[in-house]
This record gives C-alpha cells, structure tokens and sequence, in this order.
C-alpha cells in the first residue's frame, strides 16, 4: 500500500490518493526534481503481475507521451519501483465529464459542442499518428474550471484493450461506449474511437445513456443491433446537424463513420450554423448490420467467458453462468412482485384515505393572473389553506405582483384545507448587457449563462490576425446597454486564430521579450539558468513548449539560459600562492 510521505523511485514523494479504478490508483504527487506536483497512476492487482500487460503498458504509455497538445494530458514519465509500475502525468485541478454530468444533467447545446470540438482536436492529433484510444468515455475526460478539456489515460486504455481483448475475447473497456465491431471480438480501428465519441456526444446532450441493460452483454448486444434512439424525441428543438454528427459517428458499420477524429472536428465546426439547422437528416452509404454478432450471443452460453460490467464508471471483471443468470431472473421476478404490490396498496391508500376520513376532493381553482390578495381570497373561498412562503419568479408574460401558477396546480383535485403555494410574478427581468469586447470568452460565457442567457460562441475569419487574440472577444451580437431577458440569445465572436509559440532559441528574444509574452498570455514562466561552455551568456537555448504549440491561457512555460561557469580551478591556484602574512594584511 502506497502511504503519505512516501516517494516513488526516490523523486514522486506521495501526497494524497485523488482516484481508484478497476485498473490503476492515482495519486497526487510532488515531483522534487522538477519543483511541481504530478498526477502519479500506479498499475493495481494482477495488471502488474502480467508480464504482458506491463510491457504493453509501458511501450504504449511512451508512445502517448509523444503526443503534445492542448487538449491531452501530458505524459511524462513511465517506470517501475520495487513492483509498483507507474506512469506519471501532467497534474490537472478539474473534475471529468461523468461527475459533471452529475451536477448539471445535462449540458447545453453550445457547452456540447464546445466540448465535442476540444476532444476532436485532441484525438486529431492521436489519429495522425496512428495511436488509437479505445476507451474513450466520460470518465476519461478531464475539464478545468476555464473549460480547458483534457483527455486521460492513453497509455493504460491501449495496452488493457490490446492485451486482454486480444486474449479472452471478452468484451473490455466501458460497456456502454464500446463499438460494436469491438463488441464482436473485432480489432479496433480509428473509426472506433468516433463511435465512443458519438456516444459521449448523446450522453452529454441528453443526460442518459443510449443503452442500458441488466449486464454487459445484454447491452454489448444493443450496441451490435439497435440503432441509436432517436435524439429528436427528447431534444426536438435540436439542430438537425448536431443529430447527423451522432449518427454518423454511431453508425453500427465503421464505413459509414467518420474517417478520424480530424474529420468530425471539422464538421462540428460548422454545425450551429443557421444555414445548417435544418439540413436533410444523414442517409447510409454502405449496409449498417454488416457484422456477425455471434461472439457475443456465445457468451451467454459460455460459462467461462469474462465480461466487463460497469460499476459507478470502473470496470470489474466477474464471471457470469447459467446458474448466475436464473438466480437474477428470479430475484428479478421476486423484486417486481413487491414492487407490483406496493404499488396497489399505495394507490388503494390514496383512494380509500378520502373515503375513510369523509375527506371530500375539490378542484382547485385556476388563478393565474389575479393579484396576490385577490388570488388568496378565491382559494379560501374555495376551501384552501395559504401557504405562509411565496415564491417568486421572473415573467415576461405576467405582471409584477400577480401570480404565475399555483402548486397544485390549477384544476388538479385535492381535499379540503390542502395548503396551496403561489408562485408570484416580479415582472420581466432585464439583464443589462456591457461591453465585452477584449475579454476571455470563456469567462464571459459562464457568467452570462449563469445569469439566464443562452450564449452563442462563433469564430470569424479576420485579414491580420497579429491584431488579435485566440479566445478573446473581438465583437458582441447584442450592443453595450441593451436589455434582454431570461432564456434570450446572445452571440460572442471570436477570432478564428489560434496562438503559438514562437521559437524564443532562435536569437531574436531577451529574456524581459518572453517576460512580456507571458505576462500577456497569463502563463507562469520558469527561467533555469544553466553554467555551460556550449553557449554565449544569457543564450536562451532551451524551451519545453515548442515552436508552434498551441497556446492556452494558465499555462507553464520552462526556458533555460546559458550562464558563463565560475572558474574554480584558478582560484584555487591564487589560494596556494598567497602566504600567510598577505592573508593578514588584506592582499589576497
């Protein structure tokens, strides 16, 4: 057991434990080497006594640490120390996406996509270079508090899928995001992260999963032949280009899917266009049930086939047998027989409790728009009780003072001397909309939406992008000093460009150039200066961001700086010359 204080190959010292999964236990950790603190996962169980696994873990794991990008979180270190095998992580101070989803429901439209396109961006980078994920799923989905997303755990998703899918041919990773053609013992390509995307995209839209059922299998099955469900039916509003993303990213045959992750970044750009909106809903090209779902339905049979349930986002391997499947069934059959009953005494107590007390139902009386005294009379006189606390919301088709609806609601039937809550009107709230140009638009966005507004972000093509800033607002849809009110839109522009970094080793930058660089991006600068022959002094010749990496607000920045070494050697000669006597007298 890993305790506080300890340190891991004598440079993690250990601080707290932030995370436990079916595969791996984080850490925070502080690196005293490099003077930061690090997100430290230690392999668990029997993934680091599988010689294999490791291996796999640890080639895989330094191949993601190749990917450099805004939006992946960034590897840095791969080892082993005495049997803890470990990778060590960019440290991020944000929640992912599942525990977000739990706060809030469900996001909004523009939160979406916002999202969709970040994780797009990252994966792009993975799929050029031919990396695939293989477990892409909320859980694995990192978001700060000013939007950053970062996407997890490349290294350990690979070698899980590689080695024990390959082994077992069980069903591996997060059952509810898995790609059918995964489903069904086939190999992952990239078209398999995009469906998992696809899912992440429908759950983060809606708030609930496109496939549930009573174990893995069952809903490895649905992912092999129910087609999606219809996203309309709960969004109807929903523009039809955001439904044609998800359903060409969940298209059951990988043909009919996105190419890579660039591809669908590139649609999502475009998708909250106007002129898209009502666009014709995505026909097929190829044939959806191309595949043989027969691995899969075996498994119900096979009693020594492990599946991968889903357990609060971790996943635990357990063995599942005929035996295990009748027991359920029955257990089922018991739990419905109680819950049928409860439900006829429950409604036989609702009807009978009027009968028996003589208590007779009357209608309660609709008074919406009537003033708050002449409401409280009409449900008096009708044989209500007022409820002392009133509740008050904002209307823009209701006066200020009258009331909005009642709880219960008008016309619903209740017994007498029931207590009745007035929700009363405080008239149309305006929000007063300021000058947001030359601000963060992230900021901005989260505190207009707090306030009731929708905001719409948009990115427009300028001709000298050196005049601007990537994320900052350049223009606003609705002018400084208008009013709108709650549920209203409001646009932000921003520049389609993205910042990067210049190449500060190339001569042309002093140290109070990048000084002003970052004061100006918001990014922490960390000078080490380094005594060396190889360089003039005060040559810069190292930096940890490279020329043309993405720059995002909250970043570190590392530099190194040539420095003249001191020349020992010949203050050592100067000491042995100096007599005594000179010493005293203040000459050497």
């Amino acid at each position: 057991m890993i305790m506080k204080g300890q340190k891991i190959s004598d440079r993690y010292q250990i601080i707290k434990s932030i995370g436990e999964g079916g595969m791996a236990n984080v850490y925070l950790a502080y690196d005293t080497i490099l003077d930061r603190n690090v997100a430290v996962k230690l392999l668990r169980g029997d993934l680091a006594g599988d010689e294999k696994f490791v291996r796999r873990f640890q080639r895989e794991s330094l191949s993601a640490s190749s990917l450099n990008h805004p939006n992946i979180v960034e590897v840095y270190d791969v080892g082993e120390d005495n049997g803890n095998y470990y990778i060590v992580m960019e440290y991020i101070e944000g929640k992912h996406l599942k525990e977000l989803l739990k706060k809030r429901g469900k996001l909004t439209v523009s939160e979406v996509v916002d999202i969709m396109l970040q994780i797009t961006d990252g994966m792009s980078v993975a799929h050029d270079s031919y990396i695939i994920h293989r477990d892409i799923k909320p859980q694995n989905i990192m978001i700060l508090e000013n939007g950053l997303v970062k996407i997890t755990d490349f290294g350990i998703a690979m070698a899980m899928n590689a080695t024990q899918l390959t082994q077992t041919n069980s069903v591996m990773g997060s059952v509810h995001y898995i790609p059918p053609e995964q489903a069904s013992g086939k190999g992952a390509s990239l078209q398999s992260d995009i469906y998992s995307m696809g899912i992440v995209m429908y759950e983060l839209l809606t708030g609930s999963l496109p496939y549930r059922g009573e174990n893995a299998v069952e809903i490895a099955l649905k992912h092999l032949k129910e087609p999606i469900p219809n996203i309309k039916e709960e969004l109807p509003n929903l523009p039809n280009s955001i439904e044609n993303i998800i359903l060409k990213a969940t298209a059951k045959n990988p043909k009919n899917r996105y190419a890579d992750a660039r591809e669908m970044h590139e649609d999502l750009k475009t998708c909250l266009d106007e002129s898209r909106a009502k666009e014709k809903r995505i026909e097929f090209k190829y044939p959806e049930n191309n595949f043989d779902d027969t691995k899969v339905s075996k498994m119900l049979k096979d009693t020594s086939k492990t599946i991968i349930e889903e357990e609060e986002g971790t996943p635990i391997a357990r063995q599942i047998t005929k035996n295990d499947l009748k027991k359920q069934n029955k257990l089922l059959i018991i739990l419905a027989s109680i819950f049928t009953g409860l439900v006829v005494v429950i409604t036989s107590l609702v009807l009978l409790i009027p009968v028996i007390t003589g208590g007779k139902e009357i209608t309660v009386p609709d008074v919406t728009n009537l003033t708050v005294n002449d409401a409280i009379k009409k449900l008096q006189e009708s044989g209500f009780k007022i409820s002392d606390e009133q509740q008050e919301q904002s209307s823009s088709d209701i006066a200020e003072g009258h009331v909005i609806k009642t709880n219960p609601a008008a016309n619903s039937k209740r017994t007498k001397n029931t207590t009745i809550t007035l929700y009363v009107s405080i008239g149309d709230t305006k929000i007063t909309i300021e000058n947001y140009v030359n601000k963060n638009y992230l900021e901005i966005k989260g505190a207009l939406e707090a306030l009731g507004l929708q905001v719409l972000i948009e990115k427009k093509d300028v001709e000298d992008a050196t005049k601007y800033k990537d994320g900052i607002i350049m223009e606003q849809s609705v002018t400084e000093g208008q009013k709108l009110s709650v549920g209203d839109t409001i646009t932000l522009y921003i520049p389609n460009i993205v910042s990067k970094y210049p190449d500060f080793t190339d001569g042309s930058y002093t140290i109070n150039d990048i000084e002003a660089f970052c004061e100006e991006y918001n990014i922490s600068l960390n000078i080490e200066y380094v005594p060396t022959n190889d360089y003039a002094d005060g040559t810069i010749f190292y930096q940890d961001k490279p020329k043309d990496y993405t720059i995002m607000s909250g970043q570190s920045l590392k530099i190194r700086v040539a420095q003249t070494p001191t020349n020992n050697e010949d203050t050592t000669e100067d000491e042995d010359t100096c007599s005594e006597t000179d010493r005293l007298l203040g000459l050497c």
